[in-house]
């Protein structure tokens, strides 16, 4: 069965990667949460997509250039709506301690295509073992080198590969580089992908699916799972199939 993974939390409803996006997204009974991981000038991963606070937050600057305790006086919900002022930003660990007492899969990606931060894998692999939530989580990157760092790390938990791109033997290419998934866009989905990744016992997710048709494509190709902003639609639409 498809998994139904709460792209940023219930994104769509509550300002992405915050506390609030991911209880609504427990309370909607998603299956599993995906996140963005980046790092702070002292080195602590915090949650958030872009590197730069800007879209986000009521200040300007890149993540890299804030100590945690600047980045906390932030305020990371009145962007998406007043309901939501003076919301903050996450630490993984804060996020971490949360998670472990739900059923929820963490599907954690590292913002590391843009920035290569240092250490960052070391730093987020420490943390999952601590919190024994290593069985629990996917690791993903569109960073090569990362899928590579990591594998290196960690045999046993699962690492995929995001791509939006068309890479030739695109299984084939994942698993080489220690993968044991691919995460595409939407685009890039058909059936005879499936069967190979199938073939390499390659699992295959997709994102970010919203809407009614492409959702029930993912389902019909047997897609492992979809990375969604609204979890609630999309159980509903796979409850019905």
């Amino acid at each position: 069965m498809t998994m139904i993974i709460a792209h940023r939390g219930a994104s769509k409803l509550a300002p992405e990667n915050t506390m609030p996006a991911f209880e609504l997204a427990l309370r909607m009974k998603a299956e599993a949460i995906e996140t963005d991981v980046q790092l702070t000038k002292d080195n602590i991963p915090v949650l958030i997509h872009d590197e730069h606070v800007k879209r986000t937050t009521n200040s300007l600057g890149y993540i890299k250039d804030y100590y945690l305790a600047e980045l906390k006086q932030l305020d990371a919900g009145s962007w998406f709506s007043n309901e939501f002022s003076g919301t903050k930003i996450l630490t993984l660990e804060e996020f971490l301690r949360w998670m472990i007492d739900t059923p929820l899969h963490l599907h954690l990606e590292l913002k590391n295509n843009k920035i290569d931060y240092m250490y960052l894998e070391p730093i987020v692999y420490e943390l999952l073992k601590q919190y024994n939530v290593v069985d629990r989580t996917t690791i993903s990157t569109f960073n090569s080198n990362s899928v590579q760092r990591f594998s290196q790390l960690c045999s046993s938990i699962e690492i995929a590969l995001l791509t939006s791109r068309k890479i030739k033997n695109l299984p084939s290419y994942a698993k080489e580089l220690g993968a044991k998934a691919i995460h595409i866009k939407y685009r890039l989905l058909n059936k005879t992908l499936i069967q190979k990744c199938q073939q390499e016992n390659m699992r295959v997710r997709v994102y970010t699916v919203n809407h009614f048709s492409p959702m029930m494509r993912c389902f019909q190709l047997g897609c492992d799972g979809i990375f969604t902003d609204v979890p609630n639609k999309a159980l509903l639409y796979r409850d019905k199939l």
